[in-house]
């Protein structure tokens, strides 16, 4: 078992580094950078492989909404620090000792890495959803991984394969393995996977809040969208993730509205009862989703399966550039086996 309550002190750890460095940046005291941290627990293959995402501010706040910005990030300074930072927090937890901490003090390679990108604008607002998107992306790549049903396999036991991000290899977990590593990603109850720091934090806006100084921060950028519409927000991400607007008639291709919420259970069982589309046993995926026929006789195939597309993993320092590697995670059932189909 992990200790994942060391998660917590990892994002604080990496917080208290990364404030004193941007603070140590700008001549004028008293001043205030922000971060958010987004702690990933999760390797190419689902192993536990603890790591932190951060958007944090290239410079800091001061006075009532000013901002000075520092110079560029050096990361090998950062490292060097986060390092030492670490191994103080764990030998405070009684996890390693002092002789320990001298032997990797030794290494060669450090076993710490740090990356910065370039800054981006306040007024790209792609970017900053993108920039976002990918602190806080999901374990797993749907377009990355493929699923072979039960009734395919020669011993009757469903199986998942997994592209490495690379593209260069892959690795077959039994259905049951894959859905226990994927679990032990779920956090537990309380744990937050999202900390906000610095002028960020909820202390510091509930304090900007109380005295009114908010509109003065020139970071804050107003939306264009009324409340009226701004309720309808949830048909555009649902686009967004499925590339289907959840409001366009599938036989008709009208514009259609909601014009009744129902959640009583009973009345929705009664509905669906109605359609025919009341179904509650356990099965597995229909046929139709099905995207590799597996033959046991040639299961090593498997192994060499080349994915269409380009899957490669790309630099994060282009991250606002290009396309994140979960782009088409959600593509229609049947855009996806084309793509797969094309590959084979």
């Amino acid at each position: 078992m992990y200790d994942r309550r060391l998660l917590a002190k990892l994002s604080q750890c990496a917080w208290k580094v990364l404030s004193l460095y941007l603070k140590q940046g700008v001549p004028t005291p008293g001043v205030s950078p922000g971060a958010v941290v987004a702690v990933q627990t999760f390797g190419d293959f689902l192993n536990f492989n603890p790591h932190l995402h951060i958007i944090a501010t290239d410079g800091c706040f001061y006075d009532q909404g000013g901002f000075m910005v520092g110079p560029q990030p050096d990361p090998k300074a950062l490292e060097q620090a986060f390092r030492l930072e670490v191994f103080k927090m764990l030998k405070k937890e009684g996890k390693i000792s002092d002789e320990v901490i001298d032997n990797m003090l030794s290494w060669h390679h450090s076993g710490f890495n740090i990356f910065c990108s370039r800054p981006t604008v306040p007024d790209d607002q792609n970017g900053l959803e993108r920039l976002a998107q990918y602190i806080i992306r999901a374990p797993i790549s749907q377009e990355r991984m493929v699923y072979v049903p039960s009734f395919e396999a020669a011993d009757g036991l469903a199986r998942v394969i997994y592209q490495a991000k690379d593209g260069n290899s892959s690795k077959t977990f039994l259905a049951l393995d894959w859905l226990a590593q994927l679990v032990s990603h779920i956090p537990g109850r309380g744990e937050q996977m999202v900390r906000y720091y610095g002028y960020y934090s909820n202390k510091s806006r509930g304090l900007r809040k109380k005295a009114a100084l908010d509109e003065q921060v020139p970071f804050i950028i107003d939306t264009d969208i009324d409340s009226k519409e701004f309720r309808k927000s949830w048909s555009r991400l649902i686009q967004k993730v499925y590339s289907r607007d959840p409001l366009i008639c599938p036989k008709c291709s009208g514009r259609m509205k909601v014009i009744a919420l129902i959640d009583d259970l009973d009345v929705i069982k009664k509905i669906l009862q109605h359609l025919d589309l009341w179904e509650t046993r356990n099965h597995d995926p229909p046929p139709g989703k099905v995207l590799l026929e597996f033959v046991p006789d040639q299961a090593q195939h498997i192994e060499q399966l080349t994915f269409a597309g380009d899957l490669k993993y790309q630099d994060l320092d282009n991250h606002h550039n290009n396309r994140y590697e979960d782009d088409y995670s959600q593509l229609p059932d049947e855009e996806l086996c084309l793509k797969y189909a094309s590959s084979r």
